[in-house]
């Protein structure tokens, strides 16, 4: 039997009379509505997009075998976030590459704001996107290369002390620094929108 063929785990709602079960989850419905929504989430953590395509399947697979049950949109949307997090967090730990933590909870705290301020006009995140890209286009120099260095090729701390000449505390300095720009940027570009 493989995992696809298998009958989902029973769900369990506290908020159900003992003894009823909660309503199986639709996860084809679930798929087709959040399968952009979790693929642009692992694109924001950084995630490549073949590595965004594996993992959104890996988060819904993950949700299937769970006994998650859907109560609300935001809680959803929450949960997919989690899973989905959790997914790159054990393929960096599989690759051996560190992903800050405090990035992930920094990029949770924007991408939920953002997803909640107004989802009636349409993809909220296709501003975000094209003030990011903006926003990096404007980097030059040694920031520039540190940024290509860590989110395009995946190369380590020390690797880019190395190739920058600085040492790898001086790199994470460089990086945090450059991350704090770039999300003024972002902000500073969307304002008008908001």
């Amino acid at each position: 039997m493989t995992v696809m063929s298998q009958p989902l785990p029973p769900t369990a709602d506290a908020s159900l009379p003992r003894g009823r079960a909660a309503p199986a989850l639709d996860l084809g419905r679930l798929v087709r509505d959040r399968q952009a929504e979790v693929w642009r989430y692992l694109r924001y953590l950084g995630a490549e997009p073949t590595e965004a395509d594996d993992l959104t399947q890996e988060t819904f697979l993950a949700v299937a075998r769970s006994t998650f049950v859907e109560a609300s949109d935001q809680q959803t949307a929450g949960y997919l976030r989690t899973v989905a997090r959790r997914q790159l967090l054990m393929l960096r730990r599989k690759q051996k590459r560190r992903c800050e933590t405090t990035d992930l909870d920094a990029a949770e705290t924007v991408w939920s704001e953002a997803m909640w301020r107004d989802r009636s006009h349409g993809d909220p995140w296709d501003d975000h996107v094209d003030a990011a890209r903006d926003c990096v286009e404007k980097l030059e120099g040694r920031v520039r290369q540190a940024i290509d260095l860590t989110y395009h090729q995946g190369e380590s701390r020390e690797a880019i002390a190395t190739t920058l000449g600085m040492t790898a505390d001086g790199v994470k300095t460089l990086l945090r620094r450059t991350r704090e720009k770039l999300r003024e940027c972002i902000e500073a570009t969307l304002r008008p929108n908001l």
